[in-house]
């Protein structure tokens, strides 16, 4: 997979990041103990979202209203830049932006 580099990094993340990937798992058919087993260990690595995030995610995403954006990414790009780091996604979406780490999936 195109993210084994990041493997060593320090990982944050948000509760609805946790979400979004719980949600595609399912989707994608992974069986229910290796979602479980996913989301012990990730949920680790979650931030407490500020409330000025929800206002500064909603703005972005009105800013780049024509590209599909969705309002979960919006959310974790505006907290990866405020704490200070990259924004990981292989959403192509995002590619050309600011403060990303895009990764081709």
């Amino acid at each position: 997979m195109n993210y084994e580099k990041y493997a060593k990094a320090k990982v944050v993340t948000t509760y609805f990041q946790l979400y979004e990937v719980y949600y595609i798992l399912m989707r994608e058919g992974y069986s229910e103990e290796e979602i479980e087993d996913f989301f012990e260990e990730t949920k680790k690595f979650c931030i407490n979202l500020k409330f000025d995030w929800i206002p500064e995610s909603v703005y972005f995403r009105r800013k780049y209203n024509k590209r599909d954006l969705s309002y979960v990414d919006c959310l974790g790009y505006v907290a990866a830049r405020d704490i200070g780091i990259k924004f990981l996604t292989g959403d192509k979406e995002f590619k050309d932006l600011p403060n990303v780490e895009f990764v081709k999936k």
